[in-house]
């Protein structure tokens, strides 16, 4: 077996399994919230340096620096003008057609039908949100969230897939092959220990645009934007949506 092949998958196995022990740790403290979450912050951030040290590298290569900056906030941001609306229509559509028939309610998130149906649908009142939380949240997710996991996914594991396994093709300069695939399907796994649930696993689709964005720009300031972003665009939806 390829030597960068076989340390990006033993890496994954020992940070999955710990991440499957952490994640049950449900403690809440104050300036720390969720301990099991933050504990495997950590872990995402860890588990490069610790490769980094064995292997002989720098965090550098596995993208670990903002350049080019320019490149990399197109990247992030400029696609999302094009898949938000997208997604906000498909959003709105799932929800319209499965809350209207209970056979389709175990679709949904857990409460959100009856969300959806108290507001009659879509209430889209900005004026409502809770800005002060939503704030703290994208802070959250960009710091805690989306730069622990893109070190650990996109620079640490797609660098040691790519030099084992070459894309053949690239897009934009971003390459396309086997390693783009595996990276996003170990994502998408990682999340199921949490709570079990499959419909997780849709998490591999954003970790194919992650992993191609950190291909395009040998950097992962273009995936952690994008990340961020995206989970603070759900959480919004849900305030405008499911009220």
């Amino acid at each position: 077996m390829h030597r960068d092949l076989k340390h990006a998958l033993l890496a994954y196995a020992a940070v999955a399994a710990a991440v499957a022990v952490l994640v049950r740790i449900d403690i809440e403290l104050a300036f720390v919230g969720h301990v099991g979450s933050a504990l495997v912050a950590v872990l995402f951030l860890y588990a490069p340096v610790f490769m980094a040290w064995r292997r002989g590298e720098d965090l550098g290569d596995y993208g670990f620096h903002a350049a080019p900056v320019g490149r990399g906030v197109l990247l992030g941001l400029g696609p999302l003008l094009i898949i938000f609306p997208l997604f906000l229509g498909g959003y709105l559509a799932f929800y319209e057609i499965a809350c209207a028939h209970p056979t389709l309610d175990a679709l949904t998130v857990p409460g959100a039908c009856a969300g959806w149906r108290r507001s009659s649908g879509p209430s889209l009142d900005w004026a409502g949100l809770p800005w002060l939380e939503l704030l703290e949240f994208a802070a959250v997710q960009w710091i805690v969230v989306a730069l622990p996991e893109e070190l650990f996914f996109r620079g640490l594991l797609l660098e040691l897939l790519e030099r084992a396994l070459p894309p053949r093709r690239r897009v934009l300069g971003g390459g396309v092959g086997w390693a783009l695939v595996i990276s996003a399907l170990l994502f998408a796994l990682i999340h199921l220990p949490k709570g079990g649930d499959p419909r997780v696993l849709a998490t591999f689709f954003p970790g194919l645009l992650f992993g191609w964005m950190r291909s395009a720009t040998g950097s992962i300031l273009a995936p952690v934007l994008a990340h961020g972003a995206s989970n603070v665009f759900l959480r919004v939806l849900d305030y405008l949506v499911l009220a």
